[in-house]
């Protein structure tokens, strides 16, 4: 009776969504052409020259020029080939990236919607819509959702018809969320995210697209945590271990060893999970999962000469310089926790069926809910419902020829390609487009005496150590006791040098499905820094560290810091850190969280107020960084007001 219910239910929602996005499709596709004029995006270099990049060679950049040269020879033709892992950028493979980034989603809308039940509880589809519906086609920077039904998470109750902000972004003229792409399937409408979701943004006052900006005020952890299913995501929450939740002997599995081990209580699983994603402050993620809760700021999409990528710089080898592996994070990883029941023993100390029995006991849709009275493995009942059989998880991914292994390459283990295209392509294009991608002109201005202050206080405060050349960045990673933020974040990876293996993947023309006898790549790594490898992954004793980021953009990608922990609004004096300012639906001010990254008095506000909220728990302080430019080091409060205009307009 109950899974009638359910699908009747669903069959209803599903109809109303498919009359809504009818009606609007053709105003959709208008609006999406009016959008791509007006937009506030990054300027993409369209016109190639012969300093262009034309093929990435394992990270390395031929010109269209040089490429010309060596397309002569036979030599050069085979270096150029993709059976030598060549990547060749032309026009298509841009667009390619582009469509990737708002489009696809993997199939993760699976995990989201069917598994971890995001739009099953007070959050629903149906509420999305009617709220978008509200915008009149005006736009948001923050949809603002009405609850469904009354919850209780975290000690907090959300009362029914409460609207809660999302910090989901939709254009002006559109009629869906940025980057939560709506697919029907078996019989309803399914969410999932794309890249967009998290990096490109809406602009406050024009309300069209900033491609590349992060967005500031995402809540993530709300979203995992009003999900029906968010143990689902206990991973990357503060669960050290599952054996505190396991209090019914009655409901085992049997292990993969034949034993029988008992699957955790799934409310008191769950309560735990929600209690602590609800802390995560808006604009940070966990991307990591160490079974530590340590969310960390969301990066921007201006990768152009910012590698290594990732805040503890471990995607540093393959394509685009390391911009190909990050991209693939993203769905190989965080966006269905299913990928990594082949190492859930080494990487969690949870045998694969308890793992998956515990993603799976308490899914959304019934068709994936896990019993342990079926009478059968996890596994075995999994591989019945598998959308992407052969494969670990229902994400679109492929082995790689190091699988299970985690790699440079490959830290997740896998490598997300969709069928019917390229090992890889999909990332592979996604770098190239985000590679063109340059921060729109920020609306403040500054004579040239100022700016030329500022670059001489620049220099002179030694910022330059480590921000130098085009990118303003010496491209390195910074032990964390060096550095001084937050070490949680710096020690995430840990755990893959159980797992560590050497880096291979197919050539990037080889199709997917991948077909028998594939050839097989060794990714260069001869020119990487082994201490490097070792503090981005926290091998051995190593502490872990970050790298030293672009300072590219700064205008569009406050918060600072990789925990995201240094923000100011407007009001300089009184909103103050996280609690002062995104909590209460404040944006932060570039200029005086700038400000507060390099005064120290001003920072210790921010860090006293970050606090005060308990944000500690969740690794997020804005401590660190202790660069000071202020009177404690001699400058003067004119000198620091240059610094901030010429960091702001920096290009």
């Amino acid at each position: 009776m109950r899974i009638k219910t359910y699908w009747i239910a669903l069959l209803i929602v599903s109809f109303v969504l498919l009359v809504n996005l009818g009606i609007t499709y053709a105003k959709q596709k208008q609006a999406e052409a009016t959008s791509a004029r007006l937009r506030l995006s990054a300027d993409l270099q369209q016109n190639p020259g012969e300093n262009e990049p034309a093929y990435d060679l394992w990270g390395r950049t031929i010109s269209q020029k040089e490429a010309e040269e060596l397309l002569k020879t036979p030599q050069g033709r085979a270096m150029l080939s993709g059976q030598n892992g060549a990547v060749k950028i032309d026009q298509a493979l841009i667009d390619l990236g582009k469509k990737a980034f708002y489009e696809e989603t993997f199939g993760n809308e699976v995990f989201i919607t069917d598994i971890m039940g995001a739009f099953n509880g007070p959050l629903t589809l149906a509420n999305v819509r009617k709220a978008i519906g509200e915008l009149n086609g005006e736009g948001t920077t923050n949809l603002q959702v009405e609850l469904a039904k009354t919850v209780t998470i975290g000690g907090k109750t959300f009362k029914k018809g409460t609207k809660v902000d999302t910090g989901l972004d939709v254009p002006k003229g559109w009629n869906q969320v940025l980057g939560m792409p709506l697919k029907q399937s078996e019989g309803t409408w399914k969410a999932g995210i794309s890249c967009a979701a998290c990096h490109a943004t809406v602009d406050r006052d024009t309300r069209q697209i900033i491609e590349g900006a992060p967005n500031a005020d995402l809540n993530a952890g709300l979203f995992i945590a009003m999900g029906t299913n968010s143990a689902a995501y206990f991973t990357h929450t503060d669960i050290e271990s599952l054996q505190k939740y396991m209090n019914n002997l009655d409901r085992t599995v049997e292990t993969s060893d034949g034993k029988k081990a008992p699957l955790p209580d799934p409310k008191a699983l769950e309560d735990a999970v929600d209690a602590n994603a609800l802390k995560w402050p808006k604009g940070n993620f966990d991307s990591t999962i160490d079974m530590k809760s340590n969310p960390a700021q969301i990066p921007d999409s201006f990768t152009m000469g910012d590698f290594p990528y990732g805040w503890s710089g471990h995607a540093m080898a393959g394509p685009f310089k390391g911009l190909s592996t990050f991209n693939n994070n993203v769905h190989a990883q965080n966006s269905d926790s299913l990928l990594q029941s082949e190492v859930s023993r080494e990487l969690f100390g949870i045998d694969k069926e308890v793992y998956i029995g515990t993603l799976l006991q308490n899914a959304a849709n019934p068709k994936y809910r896990y019993s342990p009275s079926e009478g059968i493995k996890p596994s075995e009942f999994f591989a019945k419902v598998d959308p992407t059989p052969g494969t670990p998880g229902v994400n679109q991914v492929i082995l790689p020829p190091s699988f299970p292994k985690a790699t440079l390459i490959a830290p997740d283990g896998l490598i997300v390609s969709s069928p019917k295209t390229m090992v890889n392509e999909q990332n592979n294009a996604m770098s190239a487009w985000q590679n063109k991608l340059v921060p729109p002109k920020p609306p403040i201005t500054a004579d040239a005496a100022t700016l030329e202050i500022g670059r001489d206080v620049f220099q002179r405060a030694s910022c330059i150590k480590c921000h130098a050349g085009d990118f303003y960045t010496n491209n390195r990673i910074v032990p964390a006791p060096e550095i001084g933020t937050d070490p949680s974040r710096a020690q995430a990876l840990k755990a893959t040098e159980k797992i560590w293996g050497e880096p291979t993947i197919y050539s990037p023309d080889t199709p997917v499905p991948v077909p028998p006898n594939a050839k097989v790549l060794k990714v260069p790594t001869d020119m990487l820094d082994p201490e490097q490898i070792n503090l981005a992954f926290a091998k051995g004793n190593s502490s872990g560290g970050y790298k030293t980021p672009s300072l590219i953009g700064l205008y569009w990608t406050a918060p600072y810091l990789h925990d995201g922990g240094v923000m100011v609004g407007p009001d300089a004096k009184k909103q103050l850190g996280y609690p002062g300012t995104l909590a209460k639906g404040i944006q932060p001010d570039p200029a005086n969280s700038l400000r507060a990254l390099m005064d120290k008095k001003l920072r210790e506000k921010v860090i006293v107020a970050n606090r005060s909220a308990n944000l500690q728990q969740v690794h997020v302080q804005g401590i660190g960084h202790e660069f000071w430019v202020d009177e404690t080091t001699g400058f003067t409060p004119q000198e620091q007001d240059a610094l901030i205009k010429y960091l702001l307009l920096l290009k």
